[in-house]
């Protein structure tokens, strides 16, 4: 037996509806081991399918698991098909449409041992359950109307979140985010596409079914949703993967200094040698729940050194990807000419930046001035580890940035991206359209280009290959 679903394919051309069926041999019971892999006190054991539950009853010692109500917990022991005991486990039901697949599911929870879970998931396999592929209990959860693309990717970036503004960002997503009001605007726009389609049918009576002014506003509707939604995705890559923090400097500033104080280990070597940092260090500090990445470069200065030279070019690079930088200066040695001319390049690279004044205890009260006239430094004390001020305008810069606020819409994804991408051109082109008075043939073209690509980002228009890319990337058991 299979679940059967319905791929609804508009052949709007000639205002035909291509129906094609879909049967999903979902009932087939999978399992796997849910918990990360490796010993420890506890780990749990998924089945989900048909005959989930009655496979896993016989081989539990308990209640029996079949005339259990959904959403119920039960102790006993777990057995081979012979009898033998494997461990003592706790045995959650969940039925069918309310679990995670909507499927039946049974969650076995067990000792932490590598042979105990070996052991359950051999008997279950032997009793008519199939070990799962990554990801294929959530993509069932998926092809079972449990919740969207957008929202089923979500799903492994909630399991990734490492940062409280990257568990923000998928956990939004994961409870519908922009997707439902996509979904929503996508329909309005298949009831306009038909309308559209169905004057090509009577193109000699020069009818038109679709009112353009209205189509005019749905069109722009789309666009004011899906351009912030692109906008956001600069920032939303910064949330998911970390704040790219760049720390640059002339030679013995204390960029290393300062890296390690931030750390708090040695991560860089330490020298009064000018140049002893030629390559790219990078390591990870989380501030008031940001993750940063911090990158530690070679010193910026003219060099005849061919290996330091190498390195001064890639502290010229990561500036460019950096979406924050650290300007580092030894407040006792440097004029105030030689800031402002770092101040000047700084503002030709466009990217965010916070002066920071080191060794603030030898330097003078006048030259301290001198330097903080014409904009703010940030005094400190690498060597001393008096750096809490720096932290705290990091976390502001960071927060400075709309989409890390709370409720904010940002994409985070690069297929999402693509898709938006997508469609927002394919609007463009048909309001141009529009504009120019084109015949209804060339502006369905565009409106279905819309159509497919907004389909595509939340899973209404879906292929093999697209969800076997995309569920591939989950863990086994999700």
């Amino acid at each position: 037996m299979c679940n059967v679903y319905y791929d609804v394919t508009y052949n709007l051309g000639h205002w035909t509806l291509n129906l094609k069926l879909i049967l999903i041999h979902q009932l087939e019971p999978i399992a796997a081991l849910a918990t990360a892999p490796g010993i420890g006190a506890i780990a749990v054991v998924r089945v989900s399918g048909d005959g989930a539950i009655d496979l896993t009853a016989r081989l539990f010692r308990g209640k029996d698991l079949t005339q259990q109500p959904s959403h119920t917990a039960h102790f006993g022991t777990f057995r081979t098909a012979a009898g033998l005991l494997i461990d003592e486990v706790l045995v959650t039901v969940f039925r069918s449409p309310s679990s995670f697949t909507k499927e039946d599911v049974v969650e076995i929870s067990c000792h932490g041992s590598e042979y105990i879970i070996r052991q359950i998931l051999t008997e279950l396999t032997q009793a008519g359950a199939r070990l799962a592929k990554p990801g294929e209990f959530t993509q069932r959860a998926f092809l079972n109307g449990q919740f969207d693309l957008v929202q089923a990717e979500a799903v492994a970036d909630v399991i990734a979140a490492d940062s409280a503004a990257s568990h923000r960002a998928a956990l939004s997503q994961l409870r519908g985010g922009f997707s439902k009001q996509l979904k929503d605007l996508r329909q309005q726009l298949i009831d306009f596409v038909a309308l559209v389609e169905l004057e090509l049918d009577f193109g000699e009576e020069d009818v038109e079914f679709a009112k353009r002014d209205q189509l005019r506003q749905l069109m722009q509707a789309i666009r004011a949703v899906v351009q912030p939604l692109i906008e956001s995705f600069s920032a939303g890559n910064v949330i998911k993967n970390g704040v790219p923090t760049v720390i640059v400097g002339k030679p013995n500033a204390g960029k290393s200094t300062l890296l390690n104080a931030l750390l708090n280990e040695e991560k860089a070597i330490v020298s009064d040698i000018p140049g002893t940092t030629r390559d790219v260090i990078e390591d990870e500090l989380f501030i008031d729940g940001i993750r940063f990445r911090l990158i530690d470069t070679a010193g910026l200065r003219d060099t005849t050194d061919t290996i330091e030279a190498i390195g001064v070019e890639r502290t010229r690079q990561q500036i460019e990807k950096a979406a924050l930088v650290v300007y580092l200066f030894d407040g006792s040695t440097t004029t105030p000419d030689e800031l402002q001319d770092m101040v000047a390049e700084l503002n030709r690279s466009g990217k965010p930046y916070v002066l920071v004044g080191n060794k603030a205890d030898a330097t003078s009260d006048a030259n301290r001035q001198a330097l903080s006239d014409n904009q703010p430094v940030l005094w400190i004390s690498a060597k001393d580890a008096q750096i809490d001020a720096l932290k705290v305008a990091l976390s502001a810069q960071a927060r400075g940035n709309t989409a890390m606020q709370t409720g904010s819409a940002v994409v985070t994804n690069a297929r999402h991206l693509q898709h938006l991408l997508a469609t927002d051109e394919a609007i463009a082109r048909a309001l141009s359209a529009l504009d120019a008075g084109t015949s209804a043939d060339w502006l369905a073209m565009d409106l279905r280009v819309a159509l497919r690509e907004l389909g595509e980002l939340t899973g209404e228009v879906t292929t093999d290959d697209l969800l076997d890319s995309i569920f591939s990337r989950f863990c086994i058991g999700k």
